[in-house]
């Protein structure tokens, strides 16, 4: 695992675009190249408070999660996703990459490899839904994620805070 100073951060912010809310405060967060194949992620996970680990594919259509944060690691391959909903951007991924979603944040799987595998966690194992901008739903989904942030007070990737 690289030391974490020697990373350049990449942050964005989108917008709600009227499906997908996206975090009001939090950015989504890249932290590239990370991990290597020897690292035992579900392990540094776990140390750093991430867990209900996963591991998987990306769904191929827009959602999110208004009730948890999510943490997404690239075990395996690249890929191209779109990040912040159907007015967000695609974002080329690759084995080692740290992504952090905030709550709301939109996220879709568009093409990759056939190995293209992530590790999912979220803080202290908190119970996920998934979400997919059914507008009935939004005002319910916008509380939500306004009720993470009041519980979250610091997540950390080997004592690096993320937020």
């Amino acid at each position: 695992m690289r030391d974490i100073s020697e990373i350049t951060v990449q942050q964005h912010f989108f917008p709600d675009d009227g499906r997908i809310p996206n975090h009001p405060h939090y950015p989504f967060v890249r932290y590239p190249a990370v991990f290597d194949k020897t690292d035992a992620i579900e392990e540094v996970l776990e140390r750093n408070h991430w867990r209900n680990t996963w591991r998987g594919s990306v769904f191929d259509y827009h959602h999110y999660h208004s009730n948890a944060h999510e943490v997404l690691v690239v075990a395996e391959g690249d890929a191209t996703l779109h990040i912040g909903g159907a007015s967000g951007e695609e974002l080329h991924v690759a084995i080692g990459d740290v992504l952090l979603l905030p709550a709301g944040t939109g996220h879709k799987f568009i093409r990759g490899s056939h190995s293209f595998t992530v590790v999912g966690a979220y803080p202290n194992g908190a119970a996920y839904n998934l979400c997919t901008g059914d507008p009935i739903e939004k005002e319910k989904h916008i509380q939500q994620i306004a009720a993470v942030l009041n519980q979250v007070t610091t997540l950390y990737l080997e004592r690096t805070v993320l937020y």
